[in-house]
Formats: structure tokens, sequence, C-alpha cells
């Protein structure tokens, strides 16, 4: 196994005999009652079940997250000017950090003989299996800045319509992308995404899709290398209640929901013919699996992220095999971190400011649990500093989704979200050679076309790649406002931006002229 004293971060599992839990007493005394501040509430809760179970010496254990103290520096990677030198200087930055930061909790993991993985992007280590008692003692040590829960999360899917309908006939560009001025940016301007990779960690993808197989970067038009191109964080179970169809640490891009060929789809998507499904037919995609049969976790997030900050093979070891080079432009994240199934809130913030310093920009979609307001709860679209976050609207009639999630941001009372796209019966592809509209509906379908977006304005104004705070300054600014009856977080309804719209409904045509006009092109 490569250890930090070969110079080398710890990139893959050992599994090895865990710490027996026969030696906790259910009787705690009051000291192990109270809990170090640097233990998230959600994980306090955890140890706090495990101690007070009768099954206790059945050897209950917890995954968790530890976060180091010491942080690694990016902000010189913004007097780079290429996106390619903004990416090496931050990953360099990062693993040397994480090296020498977890050198001491790793000795002491390894002379415990525990399961664990290090990640240096948030200069992080996941531990599989652990004990309360553990918990506490890594708690106490000077280095960690703090100890989260890692919990497995379900994605809030769309609920499909499984009834009989009939699909509408493919007529060239959906209604949707027309609305939102995509098919007029590429017919005046030419602008169709070229250049550009865009990223998607969800539930998979089917790679040789019809509308996806000629936009895939692992696709040379004759053959596929999936090597820099997808990754798998389902490296096992995390969903224990069913085999996954597509099996774990797989190699070969496969799609074990359908959510994620969906929202690739809206991106990129295009058969060639009449299915003109995706906002940016000429960029490419690669992609990660971040859920196992729709059952997520921090690590798996976190993990996907990396992998993005600078791809690496299947197996490899991200620290030493990454190549920033081969980092995509801007990343999907149709998925959420909700904080009522145990997240923190505060487990990408380090991740997020790093990308942003590589050039990577983020479009988190807003979430599904509106209509009431404060609704934006989960990570990434809670943080509306280091994201931008994408609400729901249906583009037939331009009324927000009652399910699309309000502001202020539970996590940093920002307004949310920036913008909505449509996301009501969205047509896209999914698995199968298929396409389905009915039912897919979601910020999960939103988030895609804003991606979609940036492709288009970065393609068509290459100045402006990488620049992630003006071009979330001409999406905001280019949308067309829209105001409401509702008033949520002291904001009223009528003020633009709102809790509910944002700045309004996306326009890409106008924010494509926009970014040719201001950055060339």
């Amino acid at each position: 196994m490569n250890t930090f004293a070969q110079g080398l971060l710890a990139a893959s599992i050992s599994t090895i005999s865990m710490l027996s839990l026969s030696s906790v007493s259910v009787a705690a005394s009051t000291t192990r009652a109270q809990f170090s501040p640097k233990i998230s509430p959600a994980l306090a809760t955890q140890i706090k079940a495990v101690e007070a179970s009768e099954a206790l010496n059945d050897g209950q254990k917890i995954p968790a997250l530890i976060y180091m103290l010491e942080q690694a520096s990016v902000e010189k990677a913004y007097e780079l000017e290429s996106k390619a030198d903004r990416g090496k200087y931050v990953v360099r930055a990062l693993v040397a950090t994480a090296r020498k930061s977890q050198r001491g909790l790793i000795a002491m993991l390894k002379s415990k003989k525990l399961e664990y993985k290090s990640y240096y992007l948030g200069n992080a280590v996941a531990i599989m299996n652990a004990t309360p008692t553990l918990i506490r003692e890594i708690a106490r040590r000077p280095d960690v800045q703090r100890v989260v829960a890692d919990p497995k999360i379900r994605a809030k899917f769309p609920s499909t319509d499984r009834r009989e309908r009939l699909e509408p006939q493919p007529n060239g560009a959906g209604d949707n992308i027309i609305k939102i001025g995509a098919e007029r940016a590429w017919t005046e301007f030419g602008a169709r995404g070229a250049g550009i990779v865009i990223a998607g960690q969800d539930t998979g993808v089917q790679w040789d899709h019809p509308a996806l197989k000629n936009h895939y970067r692992g696709w040379n038009g004759t053959t596929a290398d999936h090597t820099y191109s997808w990754h798998d964080a389902i490296e096992k179970p995390v969903n224990t209640d069913e085999v996954n169809t597509c099996g774990y640490n797989v190699k070969v891009p496969c799609d074990d929901n359908s959510h994620g060929t969906h929202t690739i789809g809206t991106v990129v998507g295009d058969d060639g013919g009449a299915n003109k499904i995706g906002v940016a037919p000429d960029a490419k995609w690669i992609a990660c699996r971040n859920m196992d049969a729709g059952l997520g976790a921090p690590h798996t997030y976190l993990e996907c992220f990396e992998f993005f900050l600078a791809p690496y093979p299947q197996g490899g070891n991200a620290a030493t095999d990454g190549k920033p080079e081969l980092a995509p432009n801007v990343i999907n994240n149709s998925w959420g971190c909700d904080h009522s199934e145990g997240c923190d809130g505060s487990e990408f913030l380090g991740v997020l400011k790093s990308l942003e310093a590589a050039g990577i920009m983020v479009v988190a979609s807003a979430g599904n649990s509106g209509p009431g307001c404060g609704t934006i709860d989960s990570a990434p679209a809670h943080h509306t500093e280091e994201t931008l976050s994408v609400g729901a609207h249906d583009h037939r009639s331009d009324k927000i989704a009652g399910f699309s999630s309000r502001g202020p941001s539970i996590f940093d009372n920002g307004t949310g979200p920036d913008v909505t796209a449509p996301g009501v019966d969205v047509r896209s592809c999914t698995p199968g050679n298929g396409y389905a509209s009915f039912g897919w509906s979601g910020t999960s379908m939103a988030g895609p076309h804003v991606v979609g977006q940036v492709a288009l304005m970065w393609s068509s104004a290459p100045a402006l790649i990488g620049n992630i705070k003006d071009t979330i300054s001409l999406i905001r600014r280019t949308a067309h406002s829209r105001t409401t009856t509702e008033s949520c977080g002291k904001i009223p309804g009528t003020a633009v931006p709102n809790n509910t719209f944002g700045y309004g409904t996306i326009d890409t045509y106008e924010s494509v002229k926009a970014a040719k006009a201001e950055f060339g092109g």
C-alpha cells in the first residue's frame, strides 16, 4: 500500500479488522457524554445512539469524515492566465498540504488497523467504520479541524409518470431549448459549445446512447478510452438493500438509475437527426457516478469532485496519477447533501473554493423542497457565494414550479436561487437509447440548461473561460426578471433578485451576445 513516507497519498482502501466496541460502557460518564465542538451535531447524535444501544457489543460502527486543520492557500492561482496552469497550481498546493498534514493521522489509523481513504481535495480522510471512542480521540487531535458524519443520502429524484402517454415526436430543437434562446444562439452566433468540456456527477451515464456517444470525450469516433473521462466513486455497496445493476468500481460508464443520462442529455444531447435535446451540442462531456441506486454519501460526492479537478484512471492514485489539464470547464450537480439527513453543510465549502481557483465552474440544482421559504437546504446549492444555483420553472408558462426550493439559504442566509431554468416535463435521453419527458420534472432538469448556457458563453468568448464571477454576473444580468407574490427571507417577491426566481428566467441568447460584446469572440 502506498504511504506518505513514500511520497504518495493513500488513494485505495485497505480493509482490515476493525476496533471492537466491547470496551465502551453503556453507562457513559459525564465527561463521555460531552462532545468536542469539533464533532458535528449529526455525528454526535449518531455517537449517542451507538453508546446507548443495547446491541453495543455487537460491534456497531460509524462512518465519518475528518477534515484537517491546515488548508492549502490557492489564491495565487488567480494570477495565472491559463486554466491548465491554474489547475496544476491548485492540485500541487492541495497535494503538498494534504501529504504533510495527514501524515500523523494516517499513521494512527494504520496502527489501529482501521479502514480509511484519503482525499487531498478538501484535505479530508474518510473513516469507514469508526467507534465512538476513536472519533472522540480524533477530535482531540490538534491537527484536526472537525469530524462530521458521512451519512447515506437518498436522492430526491423526479416522480416520473409511468402511465402510458404518447411522447412528443422529435422535430429538431426541443421547445425548452428554443424558449431559452439556445437555438437562436446556434444560428446567429454559431455558439454550440465547441472546445468546452462539461462534467456531471450523478447516477452514471449510458455513454453510447445515440444522443451522447459522439459528444463523449472518451470516444474518438472509432474507439473508446474511458481512462480520464469516467470515474466510478461507488467502489463497494452504499445501498445495501439491493444489488446494483451496474456493479461496483466499473471502468466503463453505466447508469443504474437513468437520472444521470437524462441530465447529461440536456447539456449536450444531439443524435445528429431530429433529437436536438441539448443546449450545447458541440461540447464534450465526462462523468462520475456518485450514487449507488439512488444512495450517495459525502465521501462519494467528494471523490467525484476530486476526479474532476484532476482526472485519473479508475483504481489509480488521485494525488499522483491525476491530470489537471484534463479537468472539465463546468460541472453539473443535480444532487444535494441534505442537512436533514445528516450532512453538516460545510463539507464542500473548501472544495468549491479550490475548484473556482482552478477555473472550474460549479452549477447546482437548488432542490425540490418547495414551495416553502428557506428550502434551499442542501449542499452545494446552499453555498450562495461559491455556486450558481438553479431553480425550476415551467417553460410553457414561465411560472415557478411548485417543488422548486426557495431561498434564503439555510446555510449562509444568501438569496437564492440565482436564476431559474426549464424544469417541468423536460425531454431528454434515457438508458436503452430512449427519450422521455413526462414526469421528468425537478431542479435536476433545470440545472443542466445553465451548464449548457455556460458552455455556449465560453465557447463564444474564450477570454471568459474560467472567469466564474463575471460569468455568473452575465447570466444574472441577462435573465428575464420575474416577480412573485411570495416574499421569503424579508425580501419582497416584487424585488429582483427574489428568493423564488432569483434574477429571473435564463436567456441563453442574450448571455452569449453579452459575453461576445464584453469579452470578445
